[in-house]
């Protein structure tokens, strides 16, 4: 049985679905260097121009397992300290790898998204939830802290530092309808409408030009990294040039207009 599985439900959208149901999708290390080999693989393929990311059965993906963390290679001779430190690079290589991925990544968050699952969701580009979903940075439940996996930087930044404060410290589930109100996904749909508007989404995407989506997914990214206003509107402006110099994407842009169809971006 595979823990990850890849596939093309569409074309030019790929589906990676953690899998490993019966304990909600946990972050075992065997399910985890799967699914960044798979982030990796799927990243270079150029049929892909829209990655969706759910989870097997009711969860999206419950965080660290608590009763089977699995094994990971190449841990001779090493002290439980520096295993400590190789296992929470790997955990922080899959963050890496979506954060990293060339497509737009779409989390289809289907039930509990829970510690690492939550912060999962929230590198993912775009965040579309369930009725049954919720939300849940669990650490602090645990006795320890719940900044991990980039959540205490990624989550101010979605919803605001207050919002942030409240959900990390008190270690509350966070449900659909107020994840849709803060902004922390921007969609709730039924559970059985959940892939098809990742689909519907992901297909209007793949219509606009593969370097305006990729370069506009890194100027996003860039801009809640940013030093300064200043700084990255040069960043953008450099990146707006970059396109309408060396594609015909515009030209064709106002043609289709006057001829009223559809674009086709050759880039």
């Amino acid at each position: 049985m595979s823990f990850v599985e890849v596939g093309k439900p569409q074309p030019g959208v790929t589906l990676i679905t953690l899998n490993r149901p019966e304990r909600m999708n946990a972050m075992a290390f065997d399910v985890m260097i799967p699914f960044r080999e798979a982030l990796e693989a799927v990243s270079a393929d150029n049929t892909t121009r829209v990655v969706v990311v759910t989870g097997a059965g009711g969860a999206f993906c419950a965080g660290a397992d608590l009763e089977d963390p699995g094994m990971f290679p190449n841990i001779n001779d090493l002290t439980m300290s520096t295993i400590a430190l190789r296992a929470m690079e790997i955990l922080d290589d899959v963050i890496g790898a979506i954060r990293k991925m060339h497509q737009p990544v779409i989390a289809a968050v289907n039930g509990p998204a829970i510690g690492g699952g939550f912060c999962l969701a929230l590198v993912c580009d775009i965040r579309i939830a369930s009725e049954k979903a919720f939300f849940r940075a669990a650490g602090i439940n645990n006795g320890l802290t719940s900044a991990e996996l980039g959540i205490s930087y990624l989550l101010p930044r979605a919803i605001g530092s207050s919002r942030a404060f409240d959900i990390m410290l008190s270690g509350r589930d966070v449900d659909a309808a107020e994840a849709e109100r803060t902004g922390l996904v921007s969609k709730v749909v039924t559970p059985d409408a959940l892939l098809d508007e990742c689909y519907a989404l992901a297909r209007r995407i793949i219509g606009f030009s593969r370097p305006g989506i990729e370069l506009t997914k890194r100027m996003i990214w860039a801009g809640l990294e940013s030093g300064s206003l200043k700084a990255h509107m040069d960043h953008e402006g450099i990146a707006q040039l970059y396109v309408r110099l060396t594609t015909q994407n515009f030209e064709e842009a106002v043609r289709a207009r006057k001829e009223k169809r559809p674009p086709n971006f050759a880039d």
